[in-house]
């Protein structure tokens, strides 16, 4: 199947996003006409990630001073310690910015690599090689880099585009399923904020994406890319309308914290509780109709992942969220910004969920009737 090429434009930014089956081909054709500069490529490899890849790109790239370095890659290493560690690596192998960094890993990998290269001398050349379903459907496009706090998750970071994302789709026949929920789970998302038809295409083929069948993957993977550039393209710092694909995550990362960042829950996991947390919310509000919560309950019990959310569905086991919510990043003075939604494909304007710190248990209450 032919690789797909789709792009992210704005007034200041413009990269490729390349998906397909082998698509790691293109690499250095690609390099040699964005980064003609280049000598030296550091390339930061998720652990987990197989051998064979990194002997792939050492053949490729044979004809660059490459430095290969490895990340372990954690929520709990996602630090400014493991920052500054590469950062000085860098330094003292004389890096500069004409030279290349490309992150070769999953989410966390891309977030981590892509804030050392906005901050690398003010700014490296950087490529994105997402190696999870998850980062190929979603964090590896627009942009955000960052690490966590003990008072939260991802605030410190930047906003750095990178100059091409490669997604390969022969690095997901490795994951296991909890890395395909993940991915899953933000594709879904996708759908319920943006496009009714893409959900109903789920409703009928995320068996497929779980079977890692090459053609609905690849469909999966571009639809998802093209909703959230939908957002980006329009609001590149999160100003207003991006603000719309953080459906889910308040609850989501309140989640992530809450539980120290435990291997017990991935990322995928607490996304998947924080949108049917942020769907109850939406009914309570009177926002949309029960039906819509419905809707999405069944397509996590035809999947079976109605286990996700079933641990926050009494008052007191969201109440323990409480002290997470109020440190989340996009909360405004005292109150807490939402994202509602309206039906499966439209959500409420940012902004205009907010609720108090001082109504929320009142919410939470009403929230765990349904």
């Amino acid at each position: 199947m032919k690789n797909q090429e789709i792009k992210l434009k704005n007034n200041n930014h413009k990269y490729s996003i390349i998906i397909g089956e082998n698509a790691l081909g293109i690499l250095p054709q690609k390099i040699k006409s964005l980064c003609p500069k280049t000598k030296k490529i550091a390339l930061i490899i998720d652990r987990n990630v197989p051998k064979k890849y990194k002997n792939e790109l050492k053949r490729k790239l044979k004809n660059y001073n490459l430095l290969f370095l490895s990340i372990k890659a954690n929520e709990k290493n996602k630090s400014i310690n493991v920052v500054n560690y590469y950062l000085n690596i860098l330094l003292s192998k004389n890096f500069n910015r004409s030279d290349l960094i490309i992150a070769i890993g999953g989410g966390i990998t891309g977030d981590v690599v892509g804030f050392i290269s906005s901050i690398f001398k003010r700014g490296i050349n950087f490529i994105n090689i997402p190696t999870t379903l998850l980062a190929q459907a979603d964090s590896s496009i627009g942009g955000k880099t960052g690490v966590n706090s003990e008072y939260g998750k991802n605030l410190i970071g930047s906003f750095y585009q990178p100059k091409l994302v490669i997604s390969d789709i022969s690095f997901i026949n490795s994951l296991p399923k909890k890395e395909m929920i993940c991915g899953y789970a933000e594709i879904l998302k996708h759908s319920i904020i943006k496009d009714k038809k893409f959900f109903i295409w789920l409703k009928k083929y995320s068996r497929l994406i779980f079977e890692r069948k090459t053609k609905e993957l690849i469909y999966a993977i571009k639809k998802s890319c093209e909703i959230k550039i939908f957002y980006v393209s329009q609001d590149i710092n999160e100003k207003g309308l991006r603000m719309i694909l953080n459906f889910g995550h308040t609850f989501a990362h309140a989640i992530e914290v809450k539980n120290n960042y435990s291997k017990n829950i991935t990322h995928g996991e607490a996304v998947l509780s924080g949108i049917i947390l942020a769907t109850k919310l939406s009914v309570a509000k009177k926002v949309c109709l029960p039906k819509i919560l419905d809707q999405i309950k069944n397509i996590y019990k035809n999947n079976n992942l109605d286990y996700t959310y079933k641990n926050y569905s009494q008052t007191s086991s969201i109440n323990k969220l409480i002290p997470f919510l109020k440190n989340d990043k996009k909360n405004d003075d005292s109150k807490i910004n939402f994202i509602l939604l309206k039906n499966i494909g439209k959500t409420a304007l940012p902004n205009k969920s907010k609720i108090s710190l001082k109504n929320l248990k009142k919410t939470i209450k009403i929230i765990s009737q349904y």
